[in-house]
This record gives structure tokens, sequence and C-alpha cells, in this order.
């Protein structure tokens, strides 16, 4: 059973190595993590206030009933096709944790009907699951991934899974990491990337400014622009919550 939080575009690509990119976005339910350390407060449907990340909505169950579920890799091509536009665009698979899904079969066939039919297919991850890249077509998917620093709030040992790092980078070549930083935390955020990078084959990194505003991320991109440039890292910015602050669908 494949549960989706929204499918929509076609958009930009905001973030990482493909910004600007014209792309449609199919945003899958459930997440390992739930990152308060990220502090974006919300209320679920039953009214409990939470603090998570700024896809709050995708990645906490308490929004499950909101997840329209497909059965078949099928039903689901069917619906993102009612939405693709005449000319070329990526497909972004997104979250909550899209990997939950990686064992199941329908996935797979979804994942692999748009690599065939030549889509630009990332994957945007925290990268912190066990997976099996096993098929020819596995190293034409790119993995965008984002692996959590401590600022999200969550222990070590789940948010960081170096066996998965070294597998996807060593099958696919395009894919690469990318860090949320803010200006508070740039000194544990730069020994917490080299303990990460130094312990898998060599990929591009970007760093990203924390925020789920256009004002928030103003207060940070200064500071992890000024990191990047020092370690050789590159910026990315957060252009559709510039543009949209933190609007869904778009």
């Amino acid at each position: 059973m494949l549960e989706i939080n929204e499918i929509f575009g076609p958009t930009i690509q905001g973030e990482g190595k493909c910004t600007g990119n014209p792309s449609v976005f199919v945003r899958f339910g459930k997440c390992n993590m739930q990152c308060p350390g990220f502090e974006v407060e919300y209320e679920t449907p039953s009214g409990i206030k939470k603090c998570s990340c700024d896809s709050f909505y995708a990645s906490d169950s308490a929004f499950r009933d909101e997840w329209k579920k497909y059965k078949t890799s099928q039903e689901l091509i069917f619906e993102v096709t009612k939405i693709l536009p005449s000319y070329k665009v990526d497909l972004v698979i997104t979250g909550g944790e899209p990997l939950l899904y990686w064992k199941d079969t329908e996935f797979q066939n979804f994942l692999q009907y748009y690599v065939e039919n030549d889509f630009l297919v990332t994957i945007e991850t925290n990268a912190s699951i066990d997976i099996e890249l096993n098929q020819s077509w596995h190293q034409k998917l790119m993995f965008s991934m984002s692996v959590k620093l401590s600022n999200s709030g969550e222990k070590l040992s789940k948010r960081v899974n170096i066996q998965t790092l070294q597998n996807i980078l060593s099958t696919s070549k395009t894919s690469y990491l990318k860090f949320v930083v803010d200006k508070a935390f740039i000194e544990d955020a730069t020994e917490e990337i080299f303990q990460i990078t130094k312990q898998i084959p060599k990929c591009e990194v970007y760093l990203m400014p924390l925020g789920d505003t256009s004002e928030s991320i103003d207060k940070n991109s200064l500071s992890v622009i000024e990191l990047a440039l020092e370690k050789g890292y590159k910026y990315s910015d957060r252009l559709h919550i510039r543009v949209w602050n933190n609007k869904r669908g778009v």
C-alpha cells in the first residue's frame, strides 16, 4: 500500500542540485523521524501541539487519515499523469521518508516506470534506512540525501547510517548530501559534517539554511554561505520557501 500525502506540480525544484528545474512532486506519508529540534510548531487534527520539520503533515502519522492510499503503482502513475505538462519535467519523490516504502514491489514498479521513460527521478531522503540497490536501473536514480545533524533533535544512531550512504554513493554517481544549518549551529555542524563525510565516498555537499519562512531563512543564510565558502561546500537556498513560505502544493 502506497500512502500519498500529496501530488503537485508542475512547479520548480526549490533546493539542492536541481534548483529551478520544472518538477512534479509525489510526497509520501510516514517518516522514521520527527526532528523536534527544527522547531516548526503545528497542531495535529486532534488538537495536540508539537514541533517538527516543515513537512510535519507528511511525517506525523496523526495526519494519516488525510493521506490517499494506492494499492498499485498503475493507480499512482495515473494520478501523476493527470498533472504532467506537455514539456519535460523531473519527478521528485519526497516525504516524510519515501525509503520506508523501498521494499514494496509497487513502489519499485513506480520508480522503474519513470526511470525507463527517461524522467530524472530524485528521491529526497534522510538516508537512514537500510536499502539494497540491486537493479541496474537503480543507478539512474538521484538520491538527494538530507542527513540530519544533531540540531534535528534526533540521536546519532538513528539519523546517520554510514552503510546506506556508502551504498547509495557507490551505486548512484549523481547522488549528493545536503545539510540543514542555522547560524547558532555553525561550529557543531562543521565537526558533524566532517565526521560523516570522512567515512563515505567523495560527493557533492550542499548546505541549506534552516527556516520555514523567507524571514527565518534570511536570518541564517549569510552564516551558512560563509561556512560553505570556508569548507568548499555548495550553498543551496530554499526558493520554494522564499516564494511561497511553507504553503503546500507548490
